[in-house]
């Protein structure tokens, strides 16, 4: 089976000499060398000063959540993983759905502003597929109403914007550590606060940890620490992302040769990426039938494509009074990840265009 994304798993001979380590110390969780080695690593990788490496991607938008002090109103995008909008239900608050960009995928900034009110405290806005929202505009709104801004850049871990750190925007971004992820620690995730807010940055850290300082129960908490087994794997990852990421984009760019796009269309990259992660390979269908003609054909050849993102949040079943977002809807409905990860054989891509472009033209659109 093919596969929308296989693992990247480092030299077992490496992981295991760290392994070793904590089989001496046994050391393997509360903030341990290794958790704390992986995170100056990252700190350094990224250009950033406040990270904090956690349990996974969705603890930590909680934690920011809770830690900004955000329970009411929070202008949210349509077109994410549901974790977006749960971490906003898990805590209390409201998410009010600003629908997308046709070209980009991600919120649009000129409809969040007619969406602010008295009740609004922030703006979570998602990265999408490793690509930057309107961050200027989103800034700017937020300014002008005293809102925070809180990006889910799940897929963003290696992307740059303006020759900085795509999370190193915003009161808070958040990253997923995922098995699946660019960078992985196979279960993980980070929150970055910025480098002239210290205080904010305590106040993640003991949230992380219980609410532990030293020996006291300083304020409360939960446990989002991760463990040495985890920051392992990650200290072996690490150094080989420029590789890997090389590795997606020459798979994309096979891709960008192949396809037919008279019958496709590919999200664009927004004005000032200096730096793209390749974090996955979207395609947009002309109909949604297409799609599951496609999905249908991959499937009988053992190929397994997935549809990120589906459906738009707004339509989930257990929320109420969600706002129509057309544009999100449609492009949910047409969206398909198409397999990429270092190591895909040529002759996988090759096929698997080949069947894509095949059964889009048998269904005549």
């Amino acid at each position: 089976m093919i596969n929308v994304t296989k693992s990247y798993l480092p030299d077992l001979a490496e992981y295991t000499r760290l392994l070793e380590g904590v089989w001496e110390r046994v050391h393997l969780t509360n903030d341990g060398p290794l958790v704390r080695q992986l995170e100056e690593q990252m700190r350094a990788y990224l250009g950033v000063r406040n990270l904090r490496f956690c349990t996974n991607g969705t603890i930590v938008m909680q934690i920011a959540l809770k830690a900004m002090g955000i329970t009411g109103e929070v202008i949210t995008t349509p077109f994410s993983y549901c974790a977006t909008t749960n971490v906003l239900l898990w805590e209390g608050c409201t998410p009010v759905f600003a629908d997308i960009r046709a070209d980009d995928f991600t919120i649009d900034a000129d409809l969040i502003e007619p969406l602010v009110t008295e009740r609004t405290q922030a703006i979570l806005a998602t990265h999408v597929y490793g690509n930057a929202c309107q961050i200027e505009q989103i800034e700017a709104i937020a300014h002008k109403h005293n809102l925070k801004v809180i990006y889910d850049g799940a897929h963003a871990f290696g992307a740059e914007y303006n020759g900085r750190s795509l999370l190193s925007y915003g009161d808070a971004s958040t990253c997923s550590f995922h098995a699946t992820k660019v960078f992985h620690t196979v279960e993980g995730g980070c929150l970055i606060t910025p480098d002239d807010d210290d205080e904010l940055a305590t106040t993640v850290q003991h949230y992380r940890t219980f609410g532990h300082k030293f020996d006291e129960y300083y304020s409360m908490g939960i446990n989002a620490k991760n463990s040495e087994l985890h920051a392992a794997m990650g200290l072996c990852v690490l150094p080989k992302v420029d590789e890997l990421i090389a590795a997606r984009q020459a798979t994309s760019e096979r891709y960008d040769s192949q396809l037919d796009f008279s019958r496709l269309q590919r999200p664009t990259l927004t004005t000032g990426m200096t730096r793209y992660n390749y974090a996955y390979y979207p395609v947009v269908f002309a109909s949604e039938q297409a799609l599951l003609n496609t999905v249908e054909a991959l499937n009988a050849q053992g190929i397994a494509p997935r549809r990120y993102f589906y459906p738009s949040l707004n339509t989930l079943s257990f929320l109420t009074n969600a706002e129509a977002c057309p544009i999100s809807e449609d492009i949910a409905r047409r969206v398909l990840c198409l397999p990429l990860y270092p190591g895909l054989p040529d002759e996988d891509v090759d096929r698997i265009c080949q069947l894509v472009n095949e059964a889009i033209v048998e269904v005549g659109v």
